[in-house]
């Protein structure tokens, strides 16, 4: 009944012990609170929470519109719905290395898990869009500096990301991972890798965990999670699926909606009504008051 049991401090832990054992861990992304319980009941290991998806859930295009107050507050209401770990795209850090260290704050105390900064310059554009830039190393370096420092709890998980490979080739992010990893940083998302053989480069490369990008649509093939799991990644994310899943419904909807004039053909397609009150747990409000659930819904 109303948010998760699971402190934030506890999810943290827990999540830092899961990634240390070297498995493969599964963070769709959640594109609103309710998606985010979806996820927990399906049996995934964690929620990812897009910088892309956020924008769109404004109408905005995923190029650095969005605010540290917005991502905060919006990452908060999601976290706090599961009992999986949260890790957010914050972005560029919303800002100058104090900035940064103000966002880590922001989002501890929004009960994430952790976040992962990036390399490019501000403002940033989608990461798998060509055209990008990339800042240099000594600033790139000291966004992960003032976010290690800025941490509280030793848990909260710090990735960098690295947007390099598009701009200046492999060896070019492996370097600056490198880097990354001695300015403090927990893990590493490096950024549209090619193909396969990118990916395990860079896991003899780098001793931290890695995480991998399943975007649809994007400059990575879509592997699959044991292909992954094979190549030594620690983590994989969709960020954005859930929200296309989600739209190219609501367009199929709006269609049949115009030409029939009813949903009726749509019903199939639908979550019932009685999964939505399974989810989110009607029963559970009743025992606690009854005059919030007094009816039953027929199956």
């Amino acid at each position: 009944m109303l948010y998760a049991q699971t402190p934030a401090h506890e999810k943290r832990r827990l999540f830092r012990e899961r990634l240390a054992s070297g498995e493969l861990l599964r963070f769709p992304g959640a594109f609103n609170p309710l998606s985010a319980k979806l996820i927990g009941e399906r049996g995934f290991d964690g929620v990812y929470i897009s910088g892309a998806v956020l924008a769109a859930d404004l109408g905005l295009p995923d190029i650095g519109l969005t605010t540290l107050t917005e991502v905060a507050g919006r990452a908060k209401q999601i976290a706090r719905m599961t009992e999986l770990p949260a890790i957010v795209d914050a972005d560029t850090g919303f800002g100058e290395p104090m900035n940064v260290a103000r966002s880590i704050q922001e989002f501890e105390d929004a009960g994430l898990a952790g976040l992962h900064i990036e390399d490019q310059i501000n403002p940033k554009r989608c990461g798998h869009l060509d055209g990008k830039q990339v800042v240099d190393e000594d600033t790139a370096l000291k966004r992960i500096r003032a976010a290690v420092d800025a941490r509280r709890d030793s848990n909260f998980l710090i990735m960098a990301r690295t947007d390099i490979r598009a701009v200046e080739g492999l060896d070019a992010a492996i370097d600056r991972a490198k880097k990354l990893v001695d300015a403090g940083a927990d893990a590493i998302f490096p950024e549209a890798m090619a193909d396969l053989s990118e990916f395990e480069a860079m896991r003899n490369a780098i001793d931290v965990p890695l995480l991998a990008n399943m975007t649809e649509f994007g400059k990575s093939e879509l592997f699959t999670v044991d292909q992954l799991r094979d190549v030594g990644m620690n983590l994989v994310i969709w960020p954005v699926s859930l929200l296309r899943l989600a739209m190219g419904a609501a367009m199929r909807g709006l269609d049949e909606l115009d030409a029939s004039g009813n949903l009726e053909a749509k019903l199939g397609e639908m979550q019932h009504r009685a999964e939505l009150y399974e989810l989110v747990d009607y029963e559970g409000y009743n025992h606690f008051d009854t005059s919030v659930f007094n009816f039953r819904v027929a199956r």
